[in-house]
């Protein structure tokens, strides 16, 4: 959530532009800048002075979602709709602008503060998805003003649709073609690292390989994998591999800290596969980020313009292995899903492919909890391919619109893109898609 305090001296951060998807937010113990920073410049606001102060209204987002003044100071509102839909702004005092259309605005005048004084759009359901935002005064008596359901405005929520941290760089989707090799030699280093999870947020993650999820792994069916695992941590980790046949006691068993292991198997099936921590409690091991995706190809897979890989995820806020944060993972509460690693990621970094292009998408769900229901917004899917067996085919009559994958499932999908604009891809799941679980493909001429 975007704050301006208006204690000392700097104008409030400009809106960030809009995405083509909404977001819905989920309930933070923290609150974030849309710059990636906690806090944003200050100016002074006089409590004999009148200031106006510019809010916009989009994304499911008021911004500023904070602002501080000194007690007594008069703040004027000018409140302006960047949405395609319509929205209000209405203040626990009183105030109310009218229902505004994209491009509309409307001037509020807040009286003087004596404490802190929510707001929030009217319109159903926007404000549980986080259209809200408070004005307070800097110091003194903190008493709230009167407050409809102050629980429910999720003031501390994930704003999906801020800026990344500067530096930021996507997960590299695109998946390159199976080396031309039978025995794949490969280390994976199991170590702790801060990523960004959503933008702006970050956290220390468990991973494989420094990322959520870790490296892919690609190759044929009949070729050999030998994973050296070595672990980095200060605590136990394993693996196992869903791509390999075998007895799990050696190769899966954990290893302390600064130990080897040696995990070899060969790819007997082809399918999208997952690999994960094998260490109790997996739950934790796996929603801290360890996993990731073997991709092992079906016999005769025909070349396509693009190939991507996405693998789906929960997100949990917290210090890793804490009590709020294990809370969550038994209860099924993710703050948000997640496409490689972040959350709505490529919604600022989209995938890209040309007009005309045959585009394969492979999908790994890595739960823990959670299945998905993947879509691509404007498309139809002529080819489905779940779980080492084709569905649907290119030339069969009929098309696909959802690859629906459990959690530890995988598959791929197959379309071609008929035009140019932004294809949104989502979980249909609305839970999942309007938590994080969204992207863009950018189609180009």
């Amino acid at each position: 959530m975007e704050r301006v305090n208006l204690s000392r001296g700097a104008r409030p951060s400009p809106p960030v532009a809009g995405v083509l998807v909404g977001c819905l937010l989920t309930a933070l113990a923290v609150v974030f800048a849309t710059s990636g920073r906690t806090d944003s410049p200050a100016r002074t606001v006089t409590a004999s002075g009148t200031r106006v102060v510019e809010v916009t209204l989009a994304n499911m987002r008021i911004r500023p979602g904070t602002i501080e003044a000194a007690p007594g100071a008069r703040l004027v509102l000018r409140v302006t709709n960047r949405d395609a839909m319509r929205h209000d702004l209405r203040l626990a005092s009183g105030q109310a602008t009218p229902m505004l259309d994209r491009g509309e605005s409307a001037t509020l005048t807040v009286p003087p503060l004596k404490g802190a004084v929510d707001g929030w759009c009217t319109v159903a359901g926007h404000r549980a998805a986080g259209m809200t935002m408070r004005i307070k005064p800097t110091g003194g008596h903190q008493a709230h003003a009167p407050s409809m359901n102050h629980q429910a405005m999720g003031t501390g929520g994930l704003d999906l649709s801020a800026q990344p941290s500067a530096g930021w760089a996507p997960y590299d989707a695109a998946l390159k073609p199976a080396r031309g090799v039978r025995e794949h030699r490969v280390e994976l280093r199991a170590g702790d690292r801060e990523l960004e999870v959503a933008p702006g947020v970050r956290q220390t993650m468990w991973t494989f390989g420094g990322s959520v999820p870790g490296p892919v792994l690609r190759g044929r069916v009949g070729d050999v994998f030998v994973i050296t695992l070595v672990n980095d941590t200060t605590m136990g980790h394993g693996i196992d591999f869903h791509a390999g046949s075998l007895a799990p006691d050696v190769p899966m068993r954990t290893i302390g800290p600064g130990e080897r292991l040696t995990y070899r198997f060969t790819a007997e099936r082809a399918g999208a596969w997952l690999y994960h921590c094998s260490t109790m409690p997996m739950l934790q091991h796996i929603a801290n980020g360890m996993y990731g995706a073997v991709i092992i190809d079906p016999p005769d897979l025909p070349a396509v313009d693009r190939e991507y890989v996405l693998v789906q995820g929960e997100l949990y806020v917290g210090v890793p292995g804490s009590q709020d944060q294990v809370a969550k993972m038994r209860e099924g509460r993710p703050d948000a899903w997640m496409f490689n690693g972040t959350a709505a990621g490529y919604d600022h970094a989209p995938l890209t492919a040309r007009t005309g292009d045959r585009v394969r998408v492979w999908v790994v769900d890595a739960g823990p909890s959670s299945g998905t229901a993947f879509h691509i917004v404007g498309a139809q899917f002529d080819t489905l391919y779940k779980e080492g067996a084709y569905r649907l085919r290119k030339g069969d009559p009929g098309g696909a619109q959802i690859l629906d994958l459990a959690p530890g499932q995988g598959g791929f999908v197959e379309t071609v893109v008929p035009e140019a604009g932004h294809y949104p891809f989502v979980d249909h799941d609305m839970r999942h898609g309007e938590t994080g679980a969204h992207g863009i493909l950018k189609v180009t001429p």
